[in-house]
């Protein structure tokens, strides 16, 4: 077989951000008709009076003159001068947007003196309506005419990630970015989206956005996609029919015997593909969300469960469900751990292991600076002497909560409120740049017994408390 092309994960990436501009704003084109704010598009928003400029274009938008039609048109223009802009270009946009078109102060005292004093039922009632009415700022009744466009609901996610961006610097602009978030988290509720398999024959637009939006472990090449996709493996990705080809998460599985423990081993190309009636254990090795406009809207924990289902009932020799997971947060806090003083992180015997195979004295605090050198992976006997420090240190972290009560990892923070357990440690897991960087090369099962899953997820939920295996909580010795 001839092998396809690498693909860098960058170019495609930005590839496909220009293609869908260019699709976003010729769809608008034939909409916007006569564009009025042609000179803004060109000036730029320079001054306070681009500002005001495009303040009376907000109005107009709002005032809806004209009928649908002049409604559509307005926005339409609207949504291709925000697209040609730069990023100070946008945020100027946005900061318009947020210091205007807020909810009328007087008429919300109105509205809430009206539902006071109403007595009778019915009349309370309506007072209710109007209030609720006095509450929607018109900046949101502006930012909903956007959906009436194509990939409309698609322009307001993109235009949330922005003001996600932009916040740092432009703190007003939380504002606008509450807003949009209000509004999605309606139009983007787990009823409204559909669960479907992706495969190597979905469209080739759909296949580039899985290379593109992967985000933990990336794909490398055509081929790789391909193994992804092969008869023992499964991907599923939930969409909202009005961005039908944009996935919003999808999940990789492998189809295995045993639970798998290396992710170097689980996608290797050249091992042989199973047949999926043959294998026992369903692992997830790879969850991504691919919309930063979605941030805080979660509908991961539906996608696991719905999977689940999906291949216990195609598959029923499937006996267990586990995921094959990074913990992105342990080298962080191996270092702060070190550097804060904790005691009992090394024992005698492994520093003694430590000393010998390092030629020196291991001192306290020198793990993180051997960690920080990849090279001791090479080192047999240094590898070998750092394996049961490691993995104690990786457990105790897994099992670790913080003011909040919860666990201090994001990964294990997901699927734990999900019904799993922490079930295995896996050493040298990941011997990627990437694993060894985030978690010295430690991997984690979480194991989703479909028994346990219910009171799991209730007991987590409840009051914080994290389902391990024994020989999990025996490393972490606690």
């Amino acid at each position: 077989m001839v092998a396809l092309p690498t693909l860098p994960n960058i170019s495609i990436s930005g590839t496909l951000l220009e293609r869908g501009l260019r699709s976003l704003v010729g769809a608008w084109r034939g909409i916007a008709g006569g564009d009025e704010t042609a000179q803004l598009a060109r000036d730029g928003l320079t001054d306070a009076k681009d500002a005001e400029r495009l303040r009376a274009l907000f109005i107009e938008c709002l005032e809806a003159r004209g009928g649908e039609v002049s409604a559509r048109a307005r926005a339409a223009a609207l949504g291709r001068l925000y697209l040609g802009f730069d990023d100070a270009g946008k945020k100027a946009f946005l900061q318009v947007l947020a210091n205007g078109f807020a909810a009328d102060e007087v008429a919300l005292d109105k509205a809430i003196a009206d539902v006071q004093r109403a007595a009778e039922p019915a009349t309370r009632h309506k007072a209710q309506r109007a209030l609720r009415a006095a509450l929607t700022p018109p900046r949101q009744r502006l930012l909903t005419q956007f959906t009436a466009l194509p990939q409309g609901v698609k322009f307001l996610v993109d235009m949330r990630a922005d003001a996600l961006r932009f916040r740092k610097e432009a703190p007003e602009l939380g504002i606008v970015e509450a807003d949009l978030e209000d509004l999605l988290v309606g139009w983007f509720d787990v009823g409204f989206l559909e669960l479907q398999r992706i495969s190597w024959n979905s469209p080739a637009a759909l296949l580039e956005k899985l290379i593109a939006y992967e985000a933990v472990h990336a794909i490398e090449s055509w081929d790789d996609l391909r193994n992804r996709l092969d008869a023992d493996r499964r991907c599923y990705a939930f969409f909202h029919p009005r961005m039908p080809l944009e996935p919003l998460i999808f999940v990789e599985v492998a189809l295995v015997k045993g639970i798998a423990g290396n992710v170097q081993a689980l996608l290797d190309q050249a091992q042989p593909v199973m047949d999926p009636k043959d294998a026992d254990t369903a692992i997830f090795y790879s969850i991504s969300n691919t919309q930063t406009g979605l941030r805080g809207i979660s509908f991961g924990n539906f996608l696991i469960k719905r999977v689940v289902d999906d291949l216990s009932r195609d598959l029923p020799n499937l006996k267990q469900f586990s995921t094959l997971s990074p913990i992105p947060g342990f080298r962080k806090w191996l270092e702060e751990t070190v550097a804060d003083g904790a005691p009992d992180l090394v024992d005698g015997r492994s520093r003694d292991e430590l000393s010998h195979a390092l030629g020196q004295r291991f001192a306290k605090g020198m793990l993180p600076a051997l960690l920080k050198d990849h090279a001791w992976t090479d080192n047999a006997a240094l590898t070998e002497a750092l394996k049961p420090v490691l993995l104690r240190l990786g457990a105790r972290y897994l099992l670790s909560t913080d003011v909040k009560n919860k666990p201090l990892d994001p990964v294990a923070r997901f699927h734990l409120s999900n019904g799993s357990q922490v079930h295995r440690l896996n050493w040298m897991g990941d011997r990627s740049r990437n694993g060894l960087k985030q978690s010295a090369g430690l991997m984690v099962n979480y194991l989703y017994r479909l028994d346990d899953i219910d009171q799991n997820h209730e007991r987590f939920v409840r009051d914080g408390t994290i389902a391990a295996s024994g020989e999990v909580r025996r490393q972490a010795d606690l």
